[in-house]
């Protein structure tokens, strides 16, 4: 059966500034026809045109914490959204203190947005449900930084009841979504056929855990737990374990133990430091550890199984 697209598309895979061909970090999630922004770098609305993106499209934008390669490229998207027409509302998850940045910047710039502008507090803690629609829960995830850092969960919302294909012709059509939402079907002469005749066990919803700058943290298992696709950070290999301690990054084959002891499907690596000219020595890092492991890059989209 065809599944409404559950994608990450990233857009930057860089760790601190652009450099050799990789940008900051920022990455685009679409869940059954709803469009997200994780983070947003420096140039993020550049490779949101490179991949011919509208990025009207997207409500939410969610800030994991204040270095400048997660939200340098925030105030000129928003920019550009309200100097392109936009009316529909967009909502900024993010660091308390992100707020009163964005308002001196429109304040100096004496811009007034045309559109309604919201913004969610976020705090590192893990667990915290940020937002909840017909499509998407998204919660919280305590990350370990040198400031305050947020990780994202976004869970897939539990879809409906299938139809049994050779009992679809017995149910009349304007009866097809109550039994689709767990009723019987009863005929007007009385006659009932039981829900489970007719249906069958809800497609199993997919997820994505995003973990942007963090060290080594265990703690986060539980809240990672079997998730389809991990992003983790791997800004350094195993050989600069005392500087990723220092910076409180981690390691390829951190980020590779941390999906391995969550039994989570898929490892998805970023976050490259500009050291690595090639970052294939961190992918061999982390498939010695946890072999179904895959480099994120600029403007590949990554769909999540059913």
């Amino acid at each position: 059966m065809h599944r409404p697209p559950f994608t990450v598309t990233t857009l930057g895979t860089g760790a601190a500034l652009p450099a050799r061909g990789r940008y900051p970090t920022s990455q685009l999630v679409q869940v059954n026809g709803a469009w997200y922004l994780v983070d947003c770098g420096e140039g993020t609305q550049e490779r949101l045109r490179s991949i011919g993106f509208n990025f009207q499209r997207i409500g939410h934008i969610f800030i994991s914490h204040l270095h400048g390669d997660h939200y340098l490229g925030l105030m000129g998207l928003i920019s550009s959204m309200h100097l392109m027409g936009r009316l529909v509302p967009l909502t900024v998850h993010g660091p308390p203190d992100l707020k009163p940045i964005i308002d001196m910047q429109l304040r100096a710039s004496g811009t007034y947005l045309r559109y309604p502008f919201h913004f969610q507090a976020t705090a590192p803690v893990s667990g915290e449900v940020l937002l909840e629609d017909d499509r998407v829960t998204v919660s919280s995830l305590a990350l370990q930084h040198r400031i305050p850092c947020t990780g994202f969960v976004f869970r897939e919302r539990q879809g409906p009841r299938l139809l049994k294909p050779d009992r679809v012709v017995e149910i009349p059509t304007f009866k097809r979504t109550a039994v689709k939402n767990g009723e019987d079907l009863v005929f007007p002469d009385g006659r009932r056929v039981s829900n489970a005749e007719l249906t069958l066990e809800p497609l199993r919803p997919r997820s994505y855990a995003y973990c942007s700058d963090t060290a080594y943290a265990p703690e986060l298992l539980p809240f990672l737990r079997g998730v389809d696709l991990l992003y983790h950070e791997s800004t350094f290999t195993a050989a600069m374990a005392a500087r990723a301690k220092e910076t409180m990054h981690s390691t390829a084959s951190q980020a590779a133990t941390i999906a391995r002891d969550a039994v989570v499907g898929k490892l998805l690596l970023g976050h490259f430091s500009s050291r690595y000219k090639s970052v294939d020595v961190l992918l061999d890092e982390a498939r010695a550890v946890f072999p179904n492991t895959v480099l994120a890059s600029e403007g590949a989209e990554f769909p999540i199984p059913g």
